[in-house]
């Protein structure tokens, strides 16, 4: 259907901003919908936030295209799409564009910002008449200065996780690539994956039918044998699928699966605190500020990720500890390796 172009993800709208003659052809905004949406209810482990965001940048790149008057205004106008998108998924126009300036442009000129203010107020102005709710109903309401150690061991802990997030998509990536035959790719994804749901169904698509689970579940769970195994399962695996069901062919990214293992490692680490530590903490809190952290240093986008976090759940409560813990997060990780899954380059 598609020239049988594959979908490479954000990659793409970075090779579009960083070259004058290549486009994003207008194809990308269907390719991207449907294979996006096909990955995600077919059980694929990951989400459909950056196949939104690529269709969404294609728009403004089909724009620029168009007319000659937009011409020379190629990044700020796939910005604009990008942030749109980013806006219309996590109801934060603020998020939105700071992930257009922190990952994609990373400079501001005045046709940047107003291109990008129209488009989130547009995507926003349509969110509030569609009376959209928050994706995650969560109850915060407090959080104590006593905790701040926790949140720091949590950033740490949060940025090793996203190495090996990006480490498994990246080395999965290149085992898959070897492979030439694209059907022996989409069969030998499709029984990895097929196990993995068997064992553990909190890995069937984006992963946030479980988020909600366990954030509308009792704060205070007690941590037993099984639910600790089942939680570094979990999180081992994770990774792994997610980079198996992109890497057959799957269209996607690492938006959904970072807040899917950030939820389940706040949750984890606030278990282990409070049933062997005694320490009482609010493990509601850990899941979000462990959303937040992983996504943080998984696309090296701590701002982008505090606001997405927040508007995600609608509450900013939790401002000072999430800036702390993605800051922290962010800087372990490219302490320990410097690429995310976006900025890698395959050495020829």
């Amino acid at each position: 259907m598609f020239r049988k172009k594959e979908n490479k993800g954000i990659k793409e709208v970075f090779e579009s901003t960083h070259s004058k003659t290549k486009n994003l052809p207008s194809y990308k905004i269907l390719s991207h919908t449907i294979n996006g949406l096909l990955t995600v209810i077919f059980g694929g482990s990951t989400g459909i936030e950056v196949s939104t965001v690529v269709a969404t940048a294609t728009i403004g790149s089909v724009a620029q295209q168009k007319e000659n008057v937009f011409r020379q205004y190629k990044t700020e106008l796939i910005c604009a799409g990008v942030a749109a998108g980013i806006t219309a998924l996590f109801s934060s126009p603020i998020a939105g564009i700071l992930f257009a300036l922190e990952v994609i442009s990373k400079k501001v000129s005045r046709a940047f910002v107003i291109s990008n203010l129209i488009a989130v107020a547009i995507a926003f102005g349509l969110l509030t008449i569609l009376k959209e709710e928050p994706l995650f109903a969560v109850s915060i309401t407090t959080w104590h200065l006593s905790a701040i150690p926790y949140f720091i061991l949590l950033g740490i802990l949060a940025g090793i996780n996203s190495v090996y997030l990006t480490k498994c998509v990246l080395f999965v990536k290149s085992q898959f690539a070897k492979i030439e035959t694209h059907y022996y790719k989409i069969i030998i994804g499709s029984v990895i994956l097929s196990i993995s749901l068997f064992f553990f169904p909190q890995l069937y698509g984006e992963g946030y039918h479980a988020i909600k689970t366990i954030t509308s579940a009792n704060n205070q769970i007690p941590l037993t044998l099984t639910l600790a195994f089942t939680f570094i399962g979990v999180l081992l695996l994770k990774p792994i699928v997610t980079s198996v069901t992109l890497a057959s062919g799957g269209d996607g990214g690492v938006f959904a699966p970072s807040l899917f293992i950030g939820a389940f490692l706040g949750l984890l680490v606030a278990s282990v605190l409070n049933t062997f530590f005694d320490t009482q903490i609010i493990p509601v809190n850990f899941m979000v500020i462990g959303m937040a952290a992983v996504l943080s240093a998984s696309i090296h986008a701590p701002f982008t990720a505090i606001f997405l976090v927040c508007g995600l759940t609608n509450n900013y409560t939790l401002f000072f500890p999430i800036l702390a813990a993605c800051l922290i997060s962010k800087y372990t990780a490219k302490m320990i390796y410097p690429n995310t899954v976006y900025t890698f380059v395959p050495s020829i």
